[in-house]
């Protein structure tokens, strides 16, 4: 089960399964069916909703009402009304939100690109877990903008985020910030956490033209098969557009 539709699931598959899993495998290591999940900037539930569907209780921080409204609602639509908690807030007042050493699991999904000190933040999220505690960790990849830039002909924009300190190609550049596999796994060692796996996601999905995939038979599902098995390669973690560090509280 995908938490999105089949389409976008090209771009969820990869992280979706290894969060899963690793819910699975937390939950037996505990003997204990049921974790206590948090979903900083979850929004509208994409991932929340499935999270809970398996059985988990999910706290979505979020900072947007309009967002909220809308996982309160896909919640309800879902069964799952009673699992899922939404909450107003954001990584700066997550301290007065949650309580330290009170889940088993975050999820912190394009996040760190948007806040103004990723540090503090996700030594914010890490103060949340308890020992042993899972991260989710999914940011935007600075070499995969690269390429993506010099794809579409900007030459001069993906030379100046190979250079640029925050990882963006110019003033119009919507992504704040940026990062390379070595600067996630140093924020995540500064904030406690040990990084257990690390994998390329969206390598191929954004650079493939949609009218293939779209009207080509069998497209997407190869296609999608083909993220899985390319997000492990430590070859495609440089191009891929995101990059998600499965982390554990030390």
């Amino acid at each position: 089960m995908y938490p999105t539709r089949p389409r976008s699931a090209l771009r969820t598959a990869v992280v979706w399964e290894v969060v899963r899993a690793a819910l699975e495998k937390r939950a037996a290591e505990l003997d204990q069916p049921v974790l206590d999940v948090l979903d900083t900037g979850g929004g509208t539930g994409n991932f929340a909703v499935p999270v809970a569907r398996l059985g988990h209780r999910v706290t979505v921080v979020d900072p947007s009402p309009d967002a909220l409204f809308a996982l309160e609602r896909r919640a309800a639509e879902a069964g799952v009304t009673d699992l899922v908690r939404a909450v107003q807030g954001d990584t700066q007042t997550l301290p007065e939100l949650v309580a330290p050493g009170s889940v088993d699991a975050v999820l912190c999904h394009g996040v760190l690109e948007m806040v103004d000190d990723p540090a503090e933040a996700l030594g914010s999220l890490a103060g949340t877990l308890r020992a042993g505690g899972l991260v989710s960790l999914l940011a935007a990849n600075r070499n995969g903008a690269v390429l993506a830039r010099a794809l579409a002909g900007h030459f001069d924009e993906a030379r100046t985020v190979l250079g640029a300190p925050e990882g963006r190609w110019g003033a119009g550049d919507p992504m704040p910030r940026r990062f390379t596999g070595e600067e996630l796994g140093l924020l995540a060692s500064a904030a406690g956490l040990r990084v257990e796996a690390v994998h390329g996601v969206r390598v191929f999905a954004d650079l493939v033209p949609g009218v293939l995939v779209d009207t080509e038979p069998g497209a997407t599902e190869a296609l999608l098969k083909l993220e899985q098995a390319a997000a492990e390669q430590p070859a495609f973690h440089a191009v891929a557009t995101q990059l998600h560090l499965l982390a554990t509280r030390s």
